[in-house]
């Protein structure tokens, strides 16, 4: 029995995908016959005809009353298995799923469809290893250490309430409850209410207007003023935008902020005896902080030269699939600063899959050129790094090892957590040459 294929590469009929190839397949007759005769003795055993005993129903109308189901069945016995067949003996890799056309299926007659699909794109990867990353310094300076301890100092001040009902100066902290509405004609910014907050006036973190505006009200007070926030604010839900305040003073505190001594360090760590063992813990700290950022950013810079060096076409089903990944994540987020569902229907879907398009086309491109670099430096990954790996998302799951295992085998995660490790090994591998 055979199989007889072929192939069109679907770049080069005017089409402006070049990964997407389709193969048109005939599958025997006698082996259509053999899964038709398979699949109607099941129907005649199970069959329940008006007339007949279970068991008993001629062939013939087992054939005649359940044609559709027959058919259906024979297909999804017959086109999955003849696909996968030929992509392999063509050495094609799918990388979605096939979209089935020109379906034929008649009793005594060979089965024929066309299936059109996605492949990885073929191109040989760039030198890589002449890529040299300059690297961030790691050192940390005594001012920065000085600015750190400021920090603690201050997140560790405690706020005390004053009683009398004298009017707000600079350095006092207001208590205020909020509510900010958007200037009209900007429908786009939201509404924003707070229930309480402190403001210190005349602090240099706090927008000017809100020191200025509230100088001088008493507990009780309420003061109504307008924001115009630059356009490059850091809140981008309120860069350029002009928002009105109906603000209420409820209360005004003092801070006291605790001196820096040895007993300072003895509160915020048991192991710490003195200042200095502080600082030396703050400096640490500090230079693992910056080591880590100085890895991060020069492997983002080896990912960006990587990317430029190699042109390639990327599967639309692969571009697809890591925008959604991005939304998912980003939406996971959202949900879990308090966005409600409500909420999130109503987003512009559409203009947000268009503003992940770009990064997700270069992570799709870093994936696969880093798939190639390991093939080269031949890379593996061991059975003992997927077991850390799995072993670490069952403690952060809180479930059993066998569990996560099991779960990840069904849905393919297995593979894809593989892959993952293999392309930091690799990029780890680029980070240790390029310096």
């Amino acid at each position: 029995m055979t199989t007889e294929t072929s192939t069109t590469d679907l770049s080069s009929s005017g089409q402006t995908n070049p990964c997407k190839r389709e193969i048109t397949v005939e599958v025997p007759s006698d082996v259509v016959s053999a899964e038709s005769d398979s699949v109607l003795a099941r129907y005649r055993k199970l069959a329940r005809v008006p007339g007949f005993r279970k068991g008993k129903v001629p062939i013939s109308i087992v054939r005649q009353r359940f044609a559709d189901d027959i058919k259906g069945e024979i297909v999804e016995a017959l086109v999955p298995r003849y696909f996968r067949e030929e992509t392999e003996k063509q050495n094609l890799r799918p990388v979605s799923q096939p979209r089935v056309t020109d379906l034929h299926l008649h009793l005594g007659e060979p089965l024929t469809f066309k299936a059109s699909f996605e492949v990885l794109p073929d191109f040989k990867v760039a030198a890589y290893d002449d890529i040299r990353i300059e690297k961030l310094p790691t050192e940390v300076t005594d001012e920065e250490v000085e600015r750190a301890l400021h920090n603690l100092q201050q997140q560790h001040a405690t706020y005390s309430p004053v009683e009398d009902q004298r009017p707000l100066a600079d350095g006092d902290f207001a208590v205020v409850g909020f509510r900010g509405t958007p200037k009209d004609g900007e429908a786009d910014a939201k509404p924003v209410e707070v229930e309480e907050v402190l403001v210190e006036i005349g602090g240099t973190d706090t927008i000017p207007e809100f020191s200025d505006n509230l100088r001088g009200a008493k507990p009780g007070e309420q003061r109504s003023f307008a924001v115009k926030y630059a356009d490059d604010f850091s809140d981008k839900r309120l860069a350029g935008k002009t928002m009105t305040y109906e603000v209420e003073v409820k209360g005004v505190k003092t801070r006291s902020i605790p001196e820096l001594d040895d007993d300072f360090a003895k509160e915020l760590g048991a192991d710490l005896s003195t200042l200095d063992e502080l600082r030396n813990r703050l400096r640490e700290n500090m230079k693992a902080e910056k080591a880590h950022e100085s890895e991060h950013r020069a492997k983002d810079q080896i990912v960006e030269e990587l990317v430029k060096r190699n042109d390639f076409p990327v599967p639309d089903a692969m571009l697809d699939q890591q925008i959604d990944l991005r939304l998912e994540r980003g939406l996971r987020a959202l949900a879990a600063q308090g966005m409600k569902t409500e909420d999130m229907k109503r987003m512009d879907f559409g203009r947000l899959r268009a503003g992940q398009r770009d990064a997700a086309l270069r992570e799709v491109k870093a994936s696969l050129i880093l798939e190639q670099i390991a093939d080269e430096e031949k890379i593996e990954v061991g059975d003992d790094e997927l077991e850390r790996e799995l072993q670490g998302l069952a403690n952060q799951s809180k479930q059993s090892l066998e569990q996560v295992r099991a779960r990840l085998t069904q849905d393919g995660g297995l593979d894809r957590i593989r892959h993952r490790i293999r392309n930091e090994k690799t990029l780890d591998s680029l980070y240790r040459t390029s310096a």
